[in-house]
């Protein structure tokens, strides 16, 4: 990974050993990894290997999955470095935004007809991994309009595994962020509702503020905030607050009640253990800090 050094420490004789990167042996080494851990690697529900797209496309997706939001999937791996890799992964976009049919029948079949009725067709993915990426390819992908995660992976010793996001495109125009109520789904601001619709465009800022590559994905029940993963999910304004939920671990978080609460195995829209209580611009302030460790984690 760029930059990144890896030591193991000795505590026999008090020193340290450094564990150097490597490349896997071939491809489907990195493919057979990620799929069989792909929800604990990129918060994605594997669904297929080497998907065909029938003779007339002529093509086999490496893996096709559904992210936690419900969006549909494709992941692409290359060993090294492989320039092809982007234009390969956005081909199977393209076949897949024209066979939604088929998609959602593979979704039924894995995950249940509930999962296919909800597949989120407004902002599907594209995952590429592979050993590094060039910054021919780091420009490309930022002239595209789809939603694209670079993620770079190194093997290091025997049993670690290192993912570092080299760029992550929302595939939406910088346009849409200046238009911020109409861009974050959210109703005209008047009365109270008005000044919570206010504090939910503050907390919208705020979380496209945290960092390059952060997307907002729009649901029914929760607008979620990711890179690679959800970081932060934001529920419709409620009668006098506003309900956030952060991948921070609550263990590591000082509880106050009525701001933040752990909800680790309670039911809640979004993703998330730690719940937070948003009623004015001070509370936004306050936990500022919160969502900076939240984005760190995703």
């Amino acid at each position: 990974m760029s930059g990144l050094k890896l030591f193991r420490t000795d505590t026999t004789n008090s020193g340290m050993t450094e564990v150097v990167p490597r490349l896997a042996e071939i491809e489907a080494d990195v493919q057979g990894l990620v799929e069989a851990h792909m929800e604990t690697l990129l918060s994605v529900r594997f669904l297929a290997s080497e998907y065909g797209t029938g003779p007339v496309h002529g093509g086999r997706i490496d893996s096709l999955g559904l992210d936690e939001n419900g969006a549909p999937v494709v992941v692409e791996y290359k060993r090294g470095v492989d320039s092809g890799v982007i234009n390969q992964g956005l081909f199977y976009l393209g076949w897949l935004m024209d066979h939604r049919a088929e998609f959602q029948h593979l979704v039924r079949d894995r995950l249940g007809a509930a999962t296919a009725a909800r597949v989120l067709w407004s902002a599907p993915r594209l995952i590429c991994v592979a050993g590094d990426f060039t910054r021919y390819d780091v420009h490309a992908v930022r002239e595209h309009r789809r939603s694209i995660d670079m993620v770079r992976y190194r093997l290091f010793g025997k049993d670690l595994l290192g993912l570092e996001t080299v760029a992550s495109v929302t595939g939406r125009t910088p346009a849409a962020r200046r238009v911020r109520r109409h861009a974050a789904g959210l109703p005209p601001a008047c009365g109270q509702g008005g000044a919570l619709v206010e504090l939910a465009e503050a907390v919208d800022e705020v979380m496209l503020g945290l960092g390059d590559g952060v997307s907002r994905v729009r649901r029914k029940q929760y607008r979620a905030y990711q890179r690679l993963r959800n970081f932060a999910c934001v529920c419709p304004p409620q009668k006098t607050k506003l309900l956030v939920y952060l991948k921070a671990d609550p263990r590591d978080v000082d509880l106050v009640p009525g701001f933040t609460r752990d909800v680790t195995g309670l039911g809640h829209h979004g993703t998330g253990d730690l719940e937070v209580q948003l009623r004015s611009e001070h509370d936004v302030e306050r936990a500022g800090d919160l969502f900076r460790a939240s984005y760190a984690a995703g």
